[in-house]
């Protein structure tokens, strides 16, 4: 057993590309090796920002020799009279083999030639020498680039090669146009603390050997000591450091030996809004910010790269840096501050959506028209409808100001600055800003009435404008985000309680939308706008409710148009019907309903009852009842409709389950009591009334769900 380093050295690897390529090797070194019968007792992976590393612990040095069989053609095909055809010698050939080593057995098949080779096992290091170039210029990313004159590709260009197994370099060749890498035992240190090269002795003890030239290659260790020194550093000026991870991951991969560093900033842009500062700080600057208690401290924390004798001059540095940018920042706020926010609306008029749906003012137009819809079917008065209305026409006018421009992230949160600076009403400030959350899975929804209307607008629009052009995600393609869309109109509906019907809303806008534009089929976009709500409930409701596979297509139905436009016309309703499936499964209640429902419902699809009616008058006879159970089970099909009525009104589900496991023996006694009944008589008249008593049962269980789709157990 050995063990073997590889260390690929570039020039400075952008930070994303690190952390992409370490969990690429991650995936496909393991498995390549495993291929090869090399798989080593341990594979270590490191990286920094200029350098990729793999340690091999226990590789084998060979290959085991080992057995290999092929099959080749039938016998038939083989020979001919005795003699091998072409089909044979062509097989031999391939496997590198005579005729005389065939062997014949009998298969399902026929009869068929075999053969049976010793493989012997190569070098280890011959096979390393094959896969490692793979291995390095096989790894994906964004932003690859050519240097020199040749076609080699990577995200910076590669400087040196170490490939060591134990104490001998393994000979790799890189060639780039006239520019040649030849891997050899000479590593780089840290750029400032350590720049001149070292020779690695061993492939063992590469950690400590780089830790000793001032580069920590673990990225995990490079976290633990940046988040101890970034909390030990806050504490020097009595503050608490605000640590986005995304920035901390970035971080990670920026330095190679870190050091915490202070600085300071003048508290005069403590007047700007925390937003801005934090935005300037985390995305232009990498530095972590500092608060005390709810308010931001003139300092930051910034990860140093460089030589910790000097951080007083880096932190200085860093500080003539940031100051500048926080005046620009300063700049931005007050010239946007001389209009008000409504004063921006006709500059959206400049800026396009998407070429084929005009402006973001159009837009806007869209917006305020379908937070009008939604407004009027909640039933909402004439101020709370004025809310909306405004916070829609304003969602988006903070766009075309100078600070959103600079800062795309701030969009939202600029625009409620700027409301509250125009004396617009506090909800229409707060709206502006909720309006677009979430802004990704697990962030926060948004709280108040006026700021999810017009969220459910703005993506409705989106939605609708997109699919009408054809633009549907397909596969991983979602270039509009509008699976998060849905996702979103979905959970703010669900988490503001809110009483919408989405399939009458659909084609309320869809149609609107198509009333001015040429080539929209209405009806096709209805409905595949339909289908993806449908996905998405389902997607929802497995994902962050927990619920059973089964019970979401008792729910949602199974290609059953009837369960779809009941889920859309009533999320909330959807939602409730499926928790409360979840319940009572856990529970054990639905086990004790779940045979008597589920036999009446397959035996009523033989009758013609519709699936709604749930009222047995009219359409159960009882002057053809047979037997006693017949009467007990029309008894309690009358006691059953106002427990499923009051279960459907109130959405208190219990009530229908009460019902009908009351049912149960009942049903129980009509199916294979001492007075059942052939439920498939030959009286055409009493087998009809029959079948109608399992349908209305039936139609009381689908109040709830359908009860054929769940899986019992």
């Amino acid at each position: 057993m050995a063990t073997f380093l590889l260390e690929v050295g570039t020039e400075d690897l952008p930070a994303s590309f690190v952390g992409d390529a370490l969990n690429q090797w991650k995936a496909k070194i393991p498995a390549a090796l495993g291929e090869q019968l090399l798989s080593p007792d341990s594979i270590e992976i490191y990286g920094t920002p200029r350098r990729l590393a793999l340690v091999l612990n226990g590789i084998p040095e060979r290959q085991p020799d080992r057995e290999e069989e092929a099959k080749g053609p039938s016998v038939k095909a083989a020979f001919k009279d005795g003699e091998p055809t072409k089909a044979a010698a062509g097989f031999a050939r391939s496997r590198g083999v005579t005729v005389d080593d065939f062997e014949i057995r009998d298969t399902k098949k026929g009869k068929f030639i075999f053969v049976t080779q010793k493989i012997a096992g190569r070098a280890a290091t011959d096979i390393l020498t094959e896969l490692i170039p793979q291995w390095i210029l096989g790894l994906e990313g964004k932003r690859f680039m050519r240097w020199g004159d040749g076609d080699l590709k990577f995200p910076r260009p590669v400087r040196w090669l170490v490939t060591l197994m134990d104490d001998q370099v393994l000979p790799i060749t890189l060639a780039n146009g006239s520019e040649v890498c030849v891997s050899d035992r000479t590593t780089q240190g840290h750029r400032v603390l350590h720049p001149e090269p070292i020779t690695l002795k061993h492939a063992t003890g590469y950690v400590e050997a780089m830790t000793s030239i001032y580069v920590d290659v673990d990225p995990e260790e490079r976290r633990k000591k940046i988040v101890a020194q970034v909390k030990k550093a806050a504490k020097t000026v009595k503050g608490k450091a605000i640590v986005n991870p995304e920035l901390l991951d970035e971080v990670i991969n920026l330095v190679e030996w870190p050091t915490a560093v202070v600085g300071k900033y003048d508290e005069e842009f403590l007047e700007l809004p925390s937003e801005v500062a934090i935005t300037e700080m985390e995305s232009h600057q990498r530095y972590f910010p500092l608060k005390s208690g709810d308010s931001l401290l003139p300092n930051f924390i910034t990860i140093s790269n460089g030589d910790p004798a000097k951080s007083d001059i880096i932190a200085e540095g860093n500080a003539r840096v940031i100051r500048a940018r926080l005046s620009d920042g300063m700049f931005f706020f007050n010239a946007d501050r001389t209009q008000t926010l409504a004063d921006y609306l006709p500059k959206l008029e400049m800026v396009t959506f998407e070429e084929r749906l005009g402006s973001m003012r159009q837009k806007v137009d869209r917006i305020v028209g379908v937070a009008g819809a939604i407004a009027t079917q909640l039933s909402l008065d004439t101020p709370q409808t004025d809310l909306i209305n405004r916070a829609a026409l304003l969602c988006k006018a903070d766009l075309v100001t100078q600070m959103v421009g600079e800062f795309p992230e701030l969009q939202g949160i600029m625009g409620e600055k700027y409301a509250r600076n125009s004396k617009e009403p506090e909800s229409v400030a707060t709206a502006i800003s909720e309006h677009y959350l979430p802004k990704g899975a697990g962030d926060s929804l948004p709280q108040s009435l006026t700021g999810q209307v017009v969220g459910l607008a703005d993506r409705l629009d989106t939605m609708v404008s997109i699919f009408s052009l054809g633009m549907k995600p397909t596969g991983s393609s979602d270039p509009f985000a509008l699976r998060r869309a849905a996702n979103a109109v979905v959970s703010i509906i669900w988490s503001g309680g809110l009483d919408l019907n989405l399939t009458e809303l659909i084609t309320e806008i869809t149609t609107t939308f198509a009333a001015d534009r040429d080539g929209v089929n209405v009806t096709e976009l209805r409905q595949e706008l339909e289908s993806f709500f449908e996905q998405r409930v389902r997607t929802l409701l497995q994902d962050d409710e927990a619920i059973d596979y089964d019970l979401i297509n008792a729910v949602v139905g199974e290609e059953d148009p009837d369960y779809r436009a009941r889920v859309l016309s009533n999320l909330l309703d959807a939602r409730d019907r499926a928790r409360f499936l979840q319940e009572i499964r856990t529970n054990g209640t639905l086990a004790s309903v779940y045979e008597t429902v589920n036999r009446a419902s397959k035996l009523a699809t033989k009758g013609e009852l519709d699936t709604t009616s749930l009222d047995p008058s009219g359409i159960v006879d009882p002057d053809l009842f047979q037997s006693p159970a017949e009467q007990a089970f029309h008894k309690s099909l009358q006691q059953l409709v106002p427990q499923t009525e009051a279960a459907q009104a109130e959405r208190n589900y219990q009530k229908l389950i009460d019902g009908l496991k009351k049912a149960a023996p009942v049903v129980a006694e009509f199916f294979d009591g001492d007075n059942s009944v052939m439920v498939m008589d030959d009286d055409a008249a009493i087998r009809k009334n029959r079948l109608n008593l399992l349908g209305l049962l039936r139609n009381h269980a689908r109040v709830l769900a359908d009860f054929g789709t769940i899986v019992k157990g």
